[in-house]
């Protein structure tokens, strides 16, 4: 079993408690109110440009040249996942600019670029494969689950897509080629799916 899978496996718990999340489950059936997904928009889209200068750091700090060019190939990934925030953003008339990070949202966002910072790539990828591999897991979930279009069936469409799959995928790659099977590399993602369930919550609880 790859290190990948094995490290998914292990943190199933807070897979699945992310998924049976008030949040998550207003998203997958269309009942979350504009509010809240606006406001976690709005901090996503802030998380989301820590985590593509996680993956450039990350990609400075590489191995090898396959891995900086992965690594950067995933980072405009994350470019075009902040072009679906601001299209909900323009549509819903908010402006991104003025967001103000969450104490949630800032020890996740400090967490990734710490260890993007001061850790070997290997450790990076791990704490940042989570948030990969947990939305491909909720958005295909969710779709599964979907029988009429709603509000937010952009954002099930999105995650639960097979190209998003295959950039949690390739993530998985790079988490298999370079992490180590050691406690450090077990606590970054541990940690990671704890924020991202300490995210949803306080979406939940912001509006």
């Amino acid at each position: 079993m790859s290190l990948s899978h094995t490290l998914w496996q292990t943190n199933a718990d807070l897979a699945q408690a992310c998924l049976a999340h008030p949040f998550v489950q207003g998203i997958g059936d269309g009942s979350l109110s504009r509010s809240r997904f606006a406001g976690y928009i709005g901090q996503d889209a802030f998380y989301l440009q820590a985590f593509a200068r996680a993956y450039v750091v990350a990609a400075a700090r590489a191995p090898d040249w396959t891995g900086f060019r992965e690594l950067h190939q995933l980072a405009g990934g994350v470019l075009q996942e902040l072009e679906l925030h601001h299209g909900v953003a323009t549509a819903w008339g908010l402006d991104l600019n003025q967001v103000t990070p969450g104490a949630a949202t800032r020890r996740y966002t400090d967490f990734l670029l710490a260890t993007a910072w001061g850790q070997e790539t290997g450790v990076t990828v791990a704490a940042m494969t989570p948030c990969m591999r947990l939305y491909a897991f909720l958005g295909q979930q969710l779709a599964s689950r979907q029988r009429e279009p709603h509000a937010y069936s952009d954002w099930v469409r999105t995650y639960g897509s097979a190209d998003f799959e295959r950039l949690a995928v390739q993530l998985e790659g790079l988490l298999d080629r370079y992490a180590p099977d050691d406690a450090a590399v077990a606590d970054a993602y541990r940690y990671a799916m704890r924020c991202e369930h300490e995210f949803f919550q306080a979406a939940w609880l912001a509006a």
